[in-house]
């Protein structure tokens, strides 16, 4: 059978992302996704590629709405990247539960009903948020107490729904933990300060990071590519969790990243640190800190001029 993907959040940055690469190779794919909102597919797919994009406007808290588009368009593939980000769950925490918990039973459940069609396993969107709460001074990556946030506590909830379903209902997943994504679309969450420093920096316009510390990040690609790849893993009959990797770097390499790739930038940043563990031990993914931040910093300057980004 050929491979038809449904990527849910695919107006999100990582959903972007993993829906332009397999639009560029030639995958079907069905993008998933509460909101008509496609400024980010806009920023990294060609007009006449959004045009032909199968679109669908669904909610992921309604099951026999997903299940249609799954039954309809003939899914083999799942990549599920529907959730609300840290301060939207803060601002409204029964939403977030709903889309961030409730969303993703949503999703084991229907695929769980239709395991003869969808072997493949569910690749799911955890995050480091999801490790404990750090206690001062301390930068232990650990599973054992509580998350700093509702967004953690509700992405910890997600492994668990995993296991469940790899238990009792045979449901293979695979669960992986981005840690700081940056790159053209990340405009939102607590983690896309350094993304909006590389696009101030692009218009010659000066930023304060509003956290310094250290930290994993990930180019957005890479992350894509990573749930493109977990996805088409074969004999994933368990709940895989796995964590992201990326150059762990202190926030003045990253400033001096971004000055690089654009002289006389004027960036700064805040003496905070993030609640959440600097790095996981994962393996770096392929592009280096220096090629990705001058690869940002090019893009968002060609899409200024285009008028697809603004301060």
């Amino acid at each position: 059978m050929d491979e038809r993907f449904l990527v849910t959040g695919s107006g999100g940055c990582i959903g972007a992302w993993t829906v332009a690469q397999l639009v560029g190779e030639g995958t079907g794919v069905v993008a998933f996704d509460a909101s008509d909102d496609d400024h980010r597919l806009r920023l990294l797919l060609a007009d006449d590629e959004l045009a032909a994009l199968d679109r669908v406007r669904g909610d992921i808290t309604d099951l026999e709405a997903l299940e249609r588009v799954l039954d309809e368009r003939g899914i083999t593939h799942v990549i599920h990247l529907a959730a609300l980000q840290v301060p939207f769950c803060r601002a409204d925490p029964p939403l977030g539960a709903r889309v961030n918990v409730v969303g993703t039973v949503n999703v084991f459940e229907a695929v769980a009903r239709r395991r003869e069609r969808i072997a493949a396993p569910v690749v799911y969107a955890s995050s480091v948020a999801a490790y404990d709460a750090l206690d001062e001074g301390e930068d232990r990556a650990a599973l054992e107490g509580v998350p700093s946030t509702l967004y953690g506590v509700y992405k910890r909830a997600n492994e668990g729904t995993a296991n469940v379903y790899a238990e009792e209902r045979d449901t293979g997943s695979v669960g992986l933990r981005p840690h700081t994504v940056y790159g053209p679309g990340r405009d939102q969450g607590l983690t896309s300060a350094p993304t909006a420093a590389m696009l101030h920096a692009a218009a010659g316009r000066p930023y304060t990071l509003p956290f310094g510390g250290a930290y994993q990040l990930q180019y957005a690609p890479d992350v894509a590519a990573a749930f493109v790849a977990a996805a088409r893993s074969e004999g994933a009959a368990g709940a895989a969790i796995e964590d992201i990797g990326g150059p762990t770097v202190r926030v003045e390499e990253v400033v001096a990243a971004i000055e690089a790739a654009a002289p006389g930038a004027r960036i700064d940043f805040e003496d905070v640190v993030l609640p959440f563990p600097s790095a996981t031990g994962a393996p770096a993914t392929p592009t280096a800190l220096e090629d990705g931040v001058a690869d940002t910093v090019a893009r968002f300057r060609s899409l200024l001029e285009r008028g697809l980004v603004s301060l």
